[in-house]
């Protein structure tokens, strides 16, 4: 439970008053990452011996899984009984990320749940917007939700996660001043403090080109198709009439384009699957159920620097998850192709020639309400002959 004794040694330099970046835990030397606000909530971790601790988290855990779940059934529509919330917790657990978040005591599915419970709210409830704030707060990646409201034109839900953000790193300026300059001027652009990006564990695009390039450092290799995916993902959210894979979009395009995503981050496989169930897809919510559970990326050499050089064949074994993003996200946008061929045959010249390259479903012929039956004969058939 590594992460859970990093937390613990966070709330432990706030309380004693020591620098909260300046220390490293565990057999492998972990720093603290988080804000300074997240350091004051890790405080209460001070106050109990260390297996207790382990122990809240283990069962904490598995608490917040089985609440996961259940507003993953809110979330897809699907009907959440207690013995079937029960039954896929128990099945959920199997989960890769799911068994890492245990494993390592992290707080993963704590930001999933306020974060899913916050954006299923019903529209104009009061303070919505507010918990996607505290996340936010705690751990950078979820403000990419706050994007997501604002890009949807939920201007007030957005503006109220903005407000809640904007709070947390007062209270942390208030609380921790020296490590809130050192945090917002600093330690927040140091993405290999958090770890070596092109290691199995990340499973983010950029550990997806780092490995499949052998380069520790891919740069721009990594950094111009993150930003493509990230304005990309966005558009997709804001563009996808379903709320719920708006909300999806919205997920793995943060886990896609962040530094680093750890396996144990994509515990939104959780609500995906409930998704793919609620729409009838029951074989593709068990493959990806499979996918999440198969753990192939702990199946290929990884010891040393053999992550950055593996075979071709093995590439995919090693970056599962980035790879079943952009899937995601390419079925998304191919959902959304009969729309945008729509949009684009709405500016075309009300030419058949040119309208039927769009394809004869998507040809739309605006027939002038003067014309006589015998144009509007002659221009079908020229229509059927083009196509």
């Amino acid at each position: 439970m590594a992460d859970a004794l990093v937390y613990r040694a966070e709330g432990s330099a706030v309380v004693a008053g020591r620098d909260l970046y300046g220390f490293t835990v565990t057999e492998w030397r972990l720093p603290a990452t988080y804000p300074p606000f997240a350091a004051i909530l890790f405080v209460p971790t001070t106050w109990l011996p260390l297996g207790i601790l382990k122990a809240v988290f283990v069962a904490g855990n598995a608490a917040l899984l089985t609440l996961l779940v259940w507003l993953s059934c809110r979330f897809a529509g699907l009907r959440a009984t207690f013995p079937a919330v029960c039954a896929a917790s128990a099945a959920a657990l199997w989960l890769e990320p799911v068994f890492q978040t245990l494993l390592f005591g992290q707080i993963n599915l704590a930001l999933a749940c306020l974060v899913l419970w916050d954006l299923t709210r019903a529209p104009g409830a009061v303070g919505k917007g507010f918990a996607l704030g505290i996340a936010a707060g705690v751990k950078l990646t979820p403000a990419v939700f706050i994007l997501y409201l604002l890009v949807t034109r939920r201007v007030r839900e957005g503006l109220t996660g903005l407000a809640a953000f904007a709070g947390t790193v007062l209270l942390g300026a208030l609380a921790l001043p020296a490590a809130s300059v050192e945090f917002w001027t600093r330690r927040m652009f140091e993405t290999g403090r958090v770890g070596k990006a092109w290691i199995v564990d990340n499973q983010s695009l950029q550990g997806l080109v780092a490995r499949t390039l052998g380069d520790p450092s891919p740069g721009l290799a990594w950094a111009v198709p993150a930003a493509v995916v990230a304005v990309a993902g966005l558009w997709l959210a804001r563009r996808v009439p379903d709320d719920r894979w708006g909300i999806l979009v919205t997920a793995v395009t943060a886990l896609l384009v962040s530094p680093i995503s750890w396996s144990h981050h994509w515990v939104w496989c959780v609500p995906l699957i409930g998704v793919l169930v609620a729409e009838g897809r029951p074989r593709l919510a068990a493959g990806v159920a499979v996918l999440f559970t198969a753990r192939t990326m702990w199946l290929v050499p990884h010891q040393g620097d053999l992550d950055l050089r593996l075979p071709w064949w093995q590439q995919p074994l090693a970056s599962p998850y980035p790879l079943v993003g952009l899937v995601l996200l390419s079925l998304v946008l191919l959902s959304l192709v009969p729309e945008l061929r729509g949009t684009v045959s709405a500016w075309l010249p009300d030419q058949p020639a040119v309208r039927s390259v769009l394809g004869q479903q998507n040809v739309r012929v605006v027939k002038d309400p003067q014309d006589d039956e015998e144009q509007t004969a002659t221009r079908d058939h020229v229509l059927r002959d083009n196509l």
